[in-house]
This record gives C-alpha cells, structure tokens and sequence, in this order.
C-alpha cells in the first residue's frame, strides 16, 4: 500500500506543475458547458443537454489526459526503471488511478458546480450526480491507463481516443433513442459504459432517485475494475 501511495504522490506532484493539464481538466469543460448556456440562454436546451455534457466531458478529458501522461512515462523509461525496483505491477497502476482519481474528483465537483451555477436545474439528489460525474472521470483514468498500453507514442495515445471515445458517444442515444436503432447498434450500445453514464444523469435531472440508476451506477463500477485490470495485465515491464 505504501509503494502505491508513493506512486500516486510522485504523478501528484508532477501533474500539480502542469498548468495546462490542469487547465484542460478543470477549465475546458466549464468553457464548453459555459458556452453552451451562454448560446441557448433562456431556453431548454442546457436543462436537456446539460447532463450529457457532465458525463461525457470528465470520460472524454480524463481519458486523453491519463492516456497521453501515461505513455510520456514509458517512452522516456520512466516506467521501465519503476518496473525494475520492488514495485508491482498492480501497485503501478493502483498508484495512477488513486492520482488521476483524485483530479477527477476536483473535476467533478467543478464541472457539476458550474453547470448548476449557469442554469443547469437537476430535480433529482445533487449528490448522486456528482456520484455519476466522478465515476466517469475515473472511467475515463482507468481506460486511458488501459489504451496507453497498445499505444506507443503520444500521438498513437491521442489517436486511441476516437476508436474508444466515438463508439460511446454515438450510441449512447444522443443522436437517436436507442430504441430506435438498428438492432445491432442497441445491443452494442447497452454494453458501453457511457449509454449508462448518460442515461442515469437524464433520469437524476428529470427527478430519478437512487434506486433508478443503481443498476447504471453499477454498470459504470463493473467497467471501473475491468478496466483497472486490463490495465494491470496488459502493462510491460520493457519499452519496445
């Protein structure tokens, strides 16, 4: 536990003298939310859009930032000299996601906050979405510390984040119900995690309490440890 304290507490300490890490993770969320009520102010349209926004932006963020950061480390043989002392494989990956899920908290309250600040009326418990949000800001942690995995540049890093990021967003029934999608797509879209992330933040807005979005909750949980553990499988202990 103590060497995975000490991993977190080293990417801590790095991301703190990152300014513009940390302006992408706080900042640009707010500004897309921000925008969006600015542009349709006085009508509906952050209420019915707002909670999509909340559940995508800390996923989308927190995944290339996690993703990007995690590579930077192999390619400059970070990670092999870590891989060469006593810490394991799983105190590795358990030190970055306890990091990253850190920032996601702070994320997570910011971006909920200001939506609710600019206009955003959520008739359901504040605190199951802020719940909601900070899982996934961590599923977004714990899927770009898997993806970096397969990358092997930052860039690949980067190019990862559509094959991963897209699928979600078009099936998760923003652009259509998915009731109304070919049979295939609706099938696929009940087993990506964000389909859940973003229909359990419409239900909280509309007035859904916690024994309606449990089950989605509990989805986004499932995804949370698989992810950690591929994360975990799929980690080399040499840069290629």
């Amino acid at each position: 536990m103590s060497l995975t304290l000490a991993t977190a507490g080293r990417v801590l300490s790095q991301l703190r003298h990152d300014r513009r890490t940390i302006a992408l993770i706080i900042l640009l969320p707010c500004l897309i939310v921000g925008l969006v009520a600015w542009m349709f102010d006085g009508t509906p349209v952050l209420d019915q859009f707002g909670p999509v926004l909340v559940g995508f932006f800390p996923l989308f963020v927190m995944f290339l930032v996690t993703s990007v950061t995690m590579q930077r480390e192999r390619s400059s043989g970070t990670l092999e000299r870590l891989m060469t002392t006593p810490l394991g494989k799983g105190d590795l990956v358990a030190g970055y996601a306890i990091a990253f899920g850190a920032l996601a908290t702070v994320q997570a309250v910011v971006v909920v906050g200001f939506a609710l600040l600019v206009g955003m009326d959520v008739a359901g418990p504040l605190g199951l979405v802020l719940l909601v949000a900070l899982l996934d800001a961590v599923l977004g942690c714990t899927l770009g510390l898997a993806a970096s995995a397969v990358a092997r540049t930052e860039f690949q890093a980067v190019q990862m984040m559509p094959a991963v990021i897209i699928p979600q967003l078009i099936t998760c029934g923003i652009l259509m119900p998915r009731d109304e999608m070919p049979h295939v797509l609706e099938w696929i879209s009940r087993v990506l995690p964000l389909t859940y992330a973003v229909e359990s933040l419409q239900q909280l807005a509309a007035g859904a309490g916690w024994a309606d979005v449990r089950g989605a909750i509990g989805v986004i949980a499932v995804w949370i440890v698989a992810a950690v553990a591929l994360g975990v499988l799929t980690l080399r202990r040499r840069t290629e």
